[in-house]
């Protein structure tokens, strides 16, 4: 295995910052679909809780399964680029 070249770290940086931006907002949105109700309806404290708990687990869940895709699906290409 070589050294990498400038542009292969490029990507790297990119791929990492994209894998996160993009796992944020789908982790944000992940959590506003389970934590919505409670905002829209009057709930009890302590369905808001549970709400509240359950969303930031599922967004756990949504936001490392989405980095794990991206920067799975990056290193995972195929190896012959065509250079020689």
């Amino acid at each position: 295995m070589g050294r990498r070249t400038r542009a292969d770290q490029d990507a790297i940086t990119i791929e990492i910052g994209y894998a996160l931006v993009s796992a944020g907002f789908a982790a944000a949105f992940a959590f506003g679909a389970v934590y919505g109700p409670s905002l829209a309806f009057s709930l009890s404290p302590e369905a808001d809780h549970v709400l509240a708990v359950a969303g930031g687990c599922v967004a756990a869940a949504v936001f490392l399964a989405r980095v794990a895709h991206v920067l799975w699906r990056f290193t995972g290409g195929p190896e012959d680029d065509g250079r020689r």
